[in-house]
């Protein structure tokens, strides 16, 4: 029991920021601090941390709450636990009255799993360091692989001793039951007798994200092929190996001030790299990459390098697992090592600076890396090209930013010699029907959008005016909301100033400030929902309306953000340069902005002379032509906008 006084005094010292700041790269907004949510799959940050009110709210899960709430739903701790851990945190002496040998039993079984991970990391490590044949056999293995040993004993490395139970028997001598023992993996057989999992092997442990034990990895140091070369912990209550990612505990922070991650294969690759002075590099132990993984390194940063050794052939079988990595909206980029070597032996061979230099020279993006990969494969043969086309477009489709994607269809234009037009067009047929079986595998295929001819749903110009105006903001809202503009003010002292914004708040806070709203319900709903989440803070992402539960709102939004349009030709090989989207969206906005509240004016003055023919009251026409007026008044001053050309 942790006396109240102590409680008080964990939870006034902790700060909210340092402690989720071990888990979630946060970035300032504000008095505020955002990031992605831990604790559900987002692309847009709506995780919101208040150091001055101490507390953490995720606009979009829900979840909320203080220092010692956020360890508990992130670690699954009890209340309990979560105090000890921020307590070790600030080194607060946390004072509690023994617990009876009934109360040691009724423990955690998840706390029972970890003391026992702790037990046996330390055992192995003792051994490898004060054995004869710990030293002999696993010092001189890493020894043989140039570790030295700060960085063996940083990782905590260690040795099983080659006989049947060592490990089992002294464990069961300390009190560890069977059942926990073979729970955790370190032991296999039957209560009547245990067998050591990973005897004669050289032992590397795994942690979470706190520096607690969840697992391990052991290597085999005699050529058997009738056992396995690594062997690791099987999934318990405390590891799952989709969620795990060896050595990010030690490379979060390096990640998160680095904004970029190295992704490897093996064990030895990140002791390597570490020793080397590369800390920002994590492995996904020998398993085929998860989406879980992916998404515990994107809390830290959207880039990632993945490192490959020479054999192509592997780098073939794991490319499709790489798309995930792109549809979780990341930045990728690949690297191939001279064949023959890998991450581990090239660092061994060169000096830190030759390493980092030859991956930030020879690295490249992925779908460039794909394509060109693909195409030796494919060269000559026309019907394998074919296919190549369909599989990086593919690829692409994956890629949430539609920048982004315009972007790669511009580049593999160029190197598959097919024409821009071609790829969009497959693309979007693509994209829309991912997003129609998003929404609903229920829902008819969507027809092929003409560009002459309304959306599905849309009302008569005749009776909502300012429809395609509205749809255009959308549009906008949904392609580039999330980018920022410099924005030209006057400061308190009436000095020029400038500051960024994201073009979504800049249109909703012109047309917040001039009173004016959309009037297509389906429009106005939209609207509705960007205004609520900007005044959270943040800017809903695309996902976010094309997967929405109302088909209404749904199907507008993939409707928009398809390219409808294409050019007829490459006009570069002419030296016309066509500026992309956004290039302009300072003008777009302003214009887009312009043209809705022109015709808006337009059809209340429209409305306004109407009332005035049939109005029969004096005073009723004076207080309509004084509207009118008014609204003479502002549509001047639009049309009077610089750079804005105005035609009705």
């Amino acid at each position: 029991m942790i006396p109240a006084y102590t409680v008080a005094s964990i939870l006034e010292t902790s700060r909210i920021e340092e402690v989720v700041g071990d888990f979630v790269n946060l970035k300032r907004r504000g008095s505020n601090l955002i990031g992605l949510c831990p604790f559900h799959q987002e692309k847009t940050p709506s995780f919101t941390v208040s150091p001055s009110k101490g507390i953490f709210k995720c606009f979009g899960c829900g979840k909320a709450g203080d220092s010692a709430r956020f360890i508990m739903e992130h670690e699954h701790y009890s209340y309990p636990e979560a105090l000890r851990y921020l307590a070790a945190k600030y080194q607060i002496e946390v004072e509690e009255r023994e617990q009876s040998p009934e109360e040691v039993q009724e423990q955690n079984e998840r706390e029972r799993l970890f003391n026992l991970n702790s037990f046996a990391r330390d055992y192995f490590n003792n051994t490898l360091f004060e054995t004869q044949e710990g030293r002999s056999i696993g010092l001189a293995y890493f020894k043989e692989r140039d570790f030295r040993e700060p960085v063996v004993r940083k990782f905590q490395l260690g040795y099983c001793p080659d006989q049947k139970d060592a490990f089992s028997a002294h464990a069961r001598k300390q009190g560890y039951s069977a059942e926990t023992l073979m729970k955790t993996g370190l032991s296999v057989g039957s209560e009547e007798r245990l067998y050591d999992r990973f005897q004669g092997r050289v032992i590397f442990p795994i942690h979470n994200l706190t520096g607690k034990v969840i697992g391990f990895g052991g290597r085999i140091m005699v050529s058997d092929k009738s056992k396995a070369k690594y062997l690791n912990s099987p999934e318990s209550e405390v590891y799952n190996k989709s969620k795990s990612l060896y050595g990010l505990y030690y490379a979060k922070t390096a990640i998160s001030r680095l904004d970029h991650c190295l992704l490897v294969e093996g064990y030895t690759d990140v002791i390597s790299l570490h020793q080397a002075g590369i800390e920002h590099v994590v492995s996904s132990s020998g398993t085929s990459l998860t989406t879980e993984q992916v998404r515990l390194i994107r809390r830290y940063t959207n880039n990632i390098t993945i490192l490959y050794d020479g054999d192509k052939a592997g780098v073939n079988a794991s490319l499709r697992g790489i798309d995930m990595i792109l549809e979780e909206g990341m930045n990728v980029r690949v690297l191939l090592f001279p064949e023959g070597d890998d991450p581990d032996s090239f660092v061994r061979k060169h000096r830190t600076s030759e390493v980092e230099e030859f991956i930030m020279r020879e690295s490249k993006d992925f779908i460039s890396f794909k394509t060109g990969l693909l195409l030796e494969e494919a060269a000559g043969d026309p019907i394998r090209k074919a296919g190549l086309i369909r599989e990086i477009v593919t690829t692409i489709s994956l890629i949430p930013d539609p920048i982004y994607r315009s972007v790669y269809v511009k580049e593999c234009s160029r190197m598959l010699d097919v024409a821009e037009v071609t790829l969009l067009n497959e693309l979007n047929k693509l994209l829309r029907n991912k997003f129609r079986k998003q929404l609903s595998p229920d829902l008819p295929e969507l027809p092929p959008v003409q560009a002459e001819t309304q959306t599905q749903g849309a009302e008569p110009e005749q009776e909502n005016p300012t429809f395609r105006q509205e749809r255009e903001l959308i549009r906008l809202l949904l392609m580039y909301g999330n980018h920022e503009l410099m924005i030209d003010t006057v400061d308190e002292d009436g000095f020029p100033a400038v500051y960024r914004d994201p073009l979504a708040r800049y249109i909703m806070d012109d047309l917040r400030n001039d009173a004016m709203s959309f009037s297509h319900p389906t429009h106005l709903k939209i609207m509705e929902m960007y205004l609520e989440s900007l005044d959270e803070g943040v800017v809903p992402h695309e996902q976010h309306f094309v997967s929405n539960s109302e088909p209404d709102i749904a199907l507008l939004c993939i409707d928009l953000i398809t390219e409808r349009y294409q050019l007829s030709q490459n006009w570069e090989k002419h030296k016309i340069f066509v500026k992309s989207g956004v290039d302009n969206l300072r003008m777009m906005a302003d214009s887009a902005l312009i043209h809705f509240k022109r015709k808006a004016i337009d059809s209340n003055m429209a409305a306004l002379f109407q009332q005035l023919k049939e109005s029969q009251e004096a005073e009723e026409q004076i207080i309509i032509q004084a509207k009118i007026r008014e609204l003479k008044k502002i549509d001047m001053s639009l049309s009077q906008k610089p750079g804005i050309i105005i035609s009705k």
